[in-house]
């Protein structure tokens, strides 16, 4: 069982900056892609980003290319996302996310292991 501890969401004005933060317990082979799904109220979860730890493959969501940047740190077993020029729409609970890849050319996953959720609120 992997866990997964989330944390750096907040209030922002629009325009501003996020740093979220993802540490898991451990790393397997069920894992290697990890990454961020975001729900706003009354609407799915939706992808944001994925880091894969074993070739550093990167996908984003396009809604947030450009904007935002994931990256990850082997030694702390910890993903970053960075969120840049935030927008109202960007406001969220955000979940890190861990799983097998499922498709290496749109970066899907098979999610099996969830965070708890952090939220952000961009004003505007």
């Amino acid at each position: 069982q992997v866990q997964l501890l989330e944390s750096g969401g907040g209030l922002v004005q629009a325009g501003g900056s996020l740093r979220l933060s993802c540490a898991a317990s451990a790393r397997t082979f069920s894992s290697d892609a990890m990454g961020w799904f975001r729900q706003a109220p009354g609407k799915e979860r939706e992808f944001v980003a994925t880091f894969l730890w074993s070739t550093t493959n990167i996908y984003y969501a396009d809604s947030v290319k450009g904007r935002f940047t994931i990256s990850g740190d082997n030694a702390k077993n910890t993903v970053y996302l960075q969120m840049n020029s935030l927008k109202p729409e960007d406001t969220a609970v955000y979940f890190c996310a861990a799983g097998p890849l499922i498709n290496g050319a749109t970066g899907a996953t098979m999610v099996r292991f969830w965070g708890q959720g952090t939220q952000v609120t961009v004003s505007s």
